[in-house]
């Protein structure tokens, strides 16, 4: 009888000895509300108050209410680290390392299960986390997901800056998880309103800097981050947390840049740097805060394949840039009395030129054997001919830029009538704005609403833009992109409005055309535009239009300059033609003073000028 309850009291034995230290409810809630404990459950307060997860996923959770009760979950943490050890890599331990960590070092729990966890063991030492690194790819017009840049953390192994390369390191990175091919509208409604889920990815960074600098031809900031080796390898371990764990995605706010804060806050608590992204979270605005915080050791700018494109090509004369386009096409001209003709020096930048031109036409295709075949060619002939060093001078970077966020004061007259002007702009750049750390010719404005004061107290709104983003890219030697524009929202027109002749409209509109280096300081586009347009004075409900937008732009000691005309012609017979101009004066990196003019033509109304004086300040 003995020998058989002795088994039975040994196994009681051990679960006593294996069960998790009682905590009173005083030091339960001590724990739980611990800044370091928050950030492991990405937890925030509600704004009715409590506790909400950012995580959307119920694996991520021992207890039932784990995603709005911190304390709960730290109880079922806590117990769940004692379960048996013969779980191996399925160990609560195993699975989430950090907490585990953690625990122990504030529990001091000395009599935790020792389970096997080899596979979590063997992907940190894969990994080898050392430093860390925030990659800044910058804004991409021509793609819905990355019209405001994109964060990602590459994590380094030791002796990376004397050693190694950081092609063998990996990149941390967050994003939507789509499933099928969205189309970009699709794409752009679903990010907006949290359709996709969000993930995790550790990959090679090598993957990552191919996927932006080739195939999306996009600069890359590269800030080295001032973490010890243990901040770096407590972020490693709550990423291994996070393996195939679901967030839901917003572009604005819960996005890529966003949930790399949170990972930053688990590196080095206390730093608290997503409390002041509560609304929107522009990765340029992210980069600023992370270098207020006092992270960023060092920065280094890798250009894209276009921007060493155009540079190589910048001191060519025409002919030479006529060969450059001839031996892109065809490399057999290589051996050509005329071509051997030109001077050696000439010969060396000629060659390197068509080189990347070849390489600039093929991102993200497949290679086929006579573009192989040319590159061949002109590889072999570089190397006996090496051109002189591309040396690019360094653009002011992105977080030396305005902020995102931008409220708009401004006292104006029309038609005799004065008014204020009341507006606020979510995000985040237009064609005047402080130009610093953007590109000239490129505007995103999304969430715009402006409310307008006449005399008489007579409040009316004046604009509410969904979206309006222009892509004025010039022409160059060697590449003619398209300049494009869309634009939808409400907005103020010239027509039998009860006030100035003002009506309210719905519209979408768009347009296409190009855009010409005019001076190294000004650039003029003209665009073919299309217009779709709710308006009360028409007898129909939808009214189409077509028309032109043709301006110009001129970066003057000042600041920025815009001219710009242009008309709409709508199927009724209405003509709607405009002019206007704006001096854009750059008092501070985050103040702006903006004087205005316009004159609105219509066959339905009589003309109208207006005029105006706008203070912009720029914040997050």
């Amino acid at each position: 009888m003995l020998k058989r309850l002795l088994p039975l009291l040994l196994g009681c034995a051990c679960a006593m000895l294996q069960a998790a230290p009682p905590l009173s409810d005083t030091r339960l809630h001590e724990l739980a509300s611990d800044p370091f404990w928050l950030a492991l459950g990405h937890y925030q307060r509600d704004r009715l108050g409590g506790w909400r997860s950012h995580v959307d996923d119920d694996a991520f959770f021992f207890a039932e209410r784990g995603e709005r009760d911190p304390a709960a979950e730290l109880a079922a943490t806590l117990a769940a680290l004692y379960r048996e050890p013969g779980l191996a890599d399925r160990h609560p331990q195993c699975r989430f390392p950090a907490r585990t960590r953690w625990l122990r070092e504030r529990l001091i729990l000395n009599d935790l299960p020792q389970p096997q966890c080899r596979e979590y063991a063997d992907w940190y030492a894969e990994i080898a986390p050392h430093s860390t690194v925030l990659v800044f790819p910058a804004a991409y017009l021509n793609s819905p997901s990355s019209m405001f840049g994109h964060t990602l953390l590459r994590i380094d192994p030791a002796g990376i800056d004397t050693q190694g390369s950081a092609l063998l390191s990996y990149a941390l990175n967050f994003g939507a998880y789509i499933e099928g091919s969205d189309n970009s509208i699709l794409y752009a409604w679903k990010g907006l309103m949290g359709g996709y889920p969000g993930l995790f990815a550790l990959l090679p960074y090598r993957e990552k800097l191919t996927e932006y600098s080739r195939l999306e031809n996009r600069d890359l900031w590269e800030y080295r981050l001032n973490l010890t080796t243990e901040e770096t390898g407590r972020m490693v371990e709550h990423v291994w947390e996070l393996r195939q764990i679901q967030f839901d995605y917003y572009f604005f706010d819960e996005n890529c840049s966003y949930r790399l804060l949170e990972l930053l806050d688990i590196a080095r608590p206390g730093l608290e740097l997503t409390k002041s992204f509560s609304l929107t979270a522009i990765p340029a605005d992210t980069v600023r805060a992370v270098e207020q915080a006092g992270l960023i050791e060092s920065a280094d700018y890798r250009p894209s394949r276009e921007k060493e494109l155009l540079e190589r090509a910048a001191p060519l004369s025409q002919a030479e840039r006529d060969w450059t386009r001839r031996l892109a096409e065809d490399s057999a001209p290589l051996a050509s009395p005329a071509f051997q003709a030109l001077p050696t020096g000439h010969q060396a930048q000629i060659l390197d030129a068509a080189y990347r031109l070849i390489r600039y036409r093929k991102s993200g295709e497949e290679r086929d054997e006579a573009s192989a075949r040319d590159s061949h060619r002109l590889l072999q002939a570089i190397n006996r001919n090496p051109p002189p060093r591309l040396a690019m001078a360094r653009p002011v970077p992105p977080e030396n830029g305005h902020p995102s966020r931008t409220w708009q004061l401004a006292f104006g007259n029309r038609e005799q009538r004065s008014f204020a002007e009341y507006g606020l702009r979510m995000a985040y750049h237009d064609l005047q704005d402080n130009l610093d750390g953007f590109p000239l010719g490129a505007q995103i404005e999304i969430a715009q609403l402006k409310l307008r004061q006449y005399e008489g107290n007579h409040w009316q709104l004046q604009q509410l833009d969904l979206a309006n983003i222009r892509s004025l890219t010039p022409h160059s030697a060697l590449l003619s992109p398209w300049s494009w524009q869309v634009g939808s929202g409400l907005e103020r027109v010239i027509g039998k409005g009860r006030h100035d002749n003002e009506q309210l409209v719905g519209h979408l509109s768009g347009g296409i055309g190009s855009t010409w280096q005019l001076d190294e300081s000004l650039v003029g586009f003209v665009l073919a535009t299309t217009r779709l347009e709710q308006n009360e004075d028409f007898a129909a409900f939808i009214s189409p239009a077509a028309g032109f937008d043709a301006g110009l732009l001129w970066r003057n000691p000042l600041g920025n300059l815009g001219l710009e005309a242009g008309a709409d012609y709508f199927h009724n017979g209405e003509v709607r033609r405009t002019l206007s101009l704006a001096q854009h004066w750059e008092i501070a990196d985050n103040l702006g003073l903006r004087l205005s003019a316009r004159r609105e033509l219509s066959q339905q109304a009589s003309p109208a000028s207006e005029v105006s004086l706008q203070l912009r300040w720029y914040h997050y």
